[in-house]
């Protein structure tokens, strides 16, 4: 599976599906617009998961292909890959002020993955107990989303073998949110250098405790 980072909380997976299928499968998360200050995502799309519709999270246009949209909670089974989307909430007033928020799980090459999307409250005891993450997409930046004191709670809660933050204040970006230092010194284990792309195995997940990875915009 190979991971890239768009900046903001869009993410590109490419992976093997299961079964028959030879061709990488790829897939996309709540890709942006051009106002968020970044680059958008371009590329081939056979999957696109936007955990709301806001603008900077949606712009499914500008990916190439006629990719399947997943936007809705609920779950499905396409094209080789488990996915599960439960409801909750952008903000921690239950929507009030910011609407519902969808979180992803998808699972592939026996690995599963979840991007939270805009979550701003809680998530419950047992959407925690369901989720089994081995890699997590969380955003940190505050304001709109989880900060970094609450998404490091989160964190330890839910315990995954890998953390990747999102939803934080990066060159480029015009979006009003903190950066990541907030969230590293709470969690206390984030590298000095981030990565451009992230190829990783089943295997590689073996040993890893809720271990930090930055990533830089690809």
């Amino acid at each position: 599976m190979n991971i890239q980072y768009y900046g903001h909380s869009c993410f590109k997976i490419t992976t093997k599906p299961a079964g028959r299928a030879t061709e990488d499968i790829t897939i996309f998360f709540d890709p942006f617009d051009k106002s968020v200050g970044l680059r958008p995502p371009q590329g081939q799309a056979d999957m696109v998961f936007v955990s709301h519709h806001h603008y900077d999270h949606d712009n499914v246009s500008a990916l190439k292909g006629e990719p399947i949209i997943i936007d809705t909670p609920g779950e499905y089974a396409i094209k080789g890959i488990n996915t599960t989307g439960i409801d909750s909430f952008h903000d921690d007033k239950e929507g009030a002020i910011q609407g519902r928020n969808t979180v992803f799980t998808i699972e592939s090459e026996e690995i599963r993955v979840c991007h939270l999307g805009d979550l701003g409250g809680e998530l419950t005891s047992d959407q925690i107990e369901d989720m089994e993450v081995d890699i997590l997409f969380i955003p940190i930046g505050g304001k709109y989303t989880l900060d970094g004191k609450k998404a490091a709670e989160l964190i330890r809660k839910i315990e995954p073998n890998i953390v990747i933050p999102m939803h934080y204040k990066t060159k480029g970006s015009l979006i009003d949110i903190d950066d990541e230092k907030k969230f590293c010194n709470e969690m206390g284990n984030c590298p000095k250098e981030k990565i451009s792309k992230l190829n990783i195995k089943k295997k590689d997940l073996e040993g890893k405790n809720m271990e930090v990875v930055l990533m830089s915009i690809e």
